[in-house]
């Protein structure tokens, strides 16, 4: 599922993606490169599979490292006003994330660590491109997803974004 999406991104020119995984092998993030890049762009799309309620370990870690005390937050500013936005893919099916199902939580409540982060950095936050059900995709429906988000990519790009997260 994530690949099908990275494909779609990288099919939408004058973006600037980056697989911290293929970066990083190493899991030694260059903190500065990735402040300097972080400087040039408008909006932030962290792409990423749902584990366990969160991000894999290596953007967990990328956050924790780039959005430095001073630089991100606490007096600074460098990303303030900039657009934070989530494209995750989740194994279990949409009923699974309601109070009712057995995540008893929406994604949208999970995520909203998440969404603090981008508070605390004076970014706003759009409402997460979302595939549920992932594991049952089929590859026709995959291939329309991906190119809902290469859609959402092109308009993130030409300055028109999507709606705010959900709790604003």
């Amino acid at each position: 599922m994530q690949a099908a999406l990275l494909r779609a991104a990288r099919q939408v020119s004058g973006l600037s993606i980056q697989s911290i995984y293929e970066a990083y092998p190493d899991c030694v993030i260059d903190v500065k490169a990735e402040q300097a890049a972080l400087a040039e762009a408008e909006v932030l799309v962290l792409q990423h599979p749902f584990y366990w309620y969160s991000c894999p370990s290596l953007l967990k870690e990328w956050i924790d490292s780039v959005f430095e005390f001073g630089w991100a937050y606490a007096g600074g500013t460098a990303l303030k006003g900039k657009y934070w936005m989530q494209a995750i893919s989740a194994g279990g099916p949409a009923e699974a994330y309601r109070r009712e199902g057995y995540n008893h939580f929406t994604i949208e409540e999970l995520l909203r660590p998440f969404e603090q982060t981008a508070y605390l950095c004076g970014m706003i936050p759009l409402k997460p491109f979302l595939i549920q059900g992932a594991r049952a995709q089929t590859e026709g429906s995959l291939l329309e997803r991906a190119g809902e988000y290469a859609l959402l990519l092109e308009r993130l790009k030409e300055g028109r974004f999507p709606e705010r997260h959900s709790s604003l």
